[in-house]
C-alpha cells in the first residue's frame, strides 16, 4: 500500500475511533411557552399589567406546548422598583414539572400591595423563557 493511501486509512480509523468515543448525546425538546399572561382572576380574564393594591393575589397563567410531561416551569416573582423595598428584590418563586396544557402560578399578598413596578420571569427547562413586567398602582 502507498504511503499515502495508508495515511489516509490510519487517518480515517483514527476519526471514526474519536467520533465513537466522543459520541455525544443531544437532548432536544420542543417543549415552548406558547402564551403567558397576568390577570387579577385565576381564569386569565380579564388580562392585565396594572393592578390595584386590593388585588390580593396576581395569577400568571402560562400555556404549554409541545412539551413532554418532564418539562420544568420555573416563575420568579421579583419587586422592581417598589416604595419602602429595595430595588430588585426576591419576592418568590414556584416550579411546576409536567407537560402540556395550562399551568397557574399565583403570588398573594396579606394586605395591600405597595404601590410600584413588579415581574415575573418564567424559566423553561432552566432557561429563561420571557418577563412579564407589572404595575401596582
Amino acid at each position: 500500500m502507498p504511503k499515502s493511501k495508508w495515511f489516509v486509512a490510519v487517518a480515517l480509523v483514527t476519526l471514526a475511533a474519536v467520533m465513537v468515543a466522543c459520541s455525544v448525546s443531544v437532548s432536544v425538546s420542543t417543549a415552548n411557552i406558547r402564551s403567558a399572561k397576568l390577570s387579577a382572576n385565576e381564569s386569565g380574564s380579564p388580562e392585565t399589567t396594572v393592578f390595584s393594591p386590593d388585588d390580593l393575589t396576581v395569577y400568571c397563567i402560562v400555556k404549554l406546548a409541545n412539551a413532554p410531561s418532564d418539562t420544568q416551569v420555573k416563575a420568579v416573582w421579583t419587586a422592581v422598583d417598589v416604595e419602602g423595598v429595595d430595588a430588585n428584590t426576591l419576592i418568590d418563586e414556584a416550579s411546576l414539572t409536567t407537560g402540556d396544557g395550562d399551568l397557574t402560578f399565583d403570588l398573594t399578598n396579606k394586605g395591600p400591595w405597595p404601590v410600584g413596578k413588579y415581574k415575573v420571569d418564567l424559566y423553561l427547562n432552566g432557561k429563561l423563557d420571557r418577563t412579564l413586567e407589572y404595575q401596582v398602582r
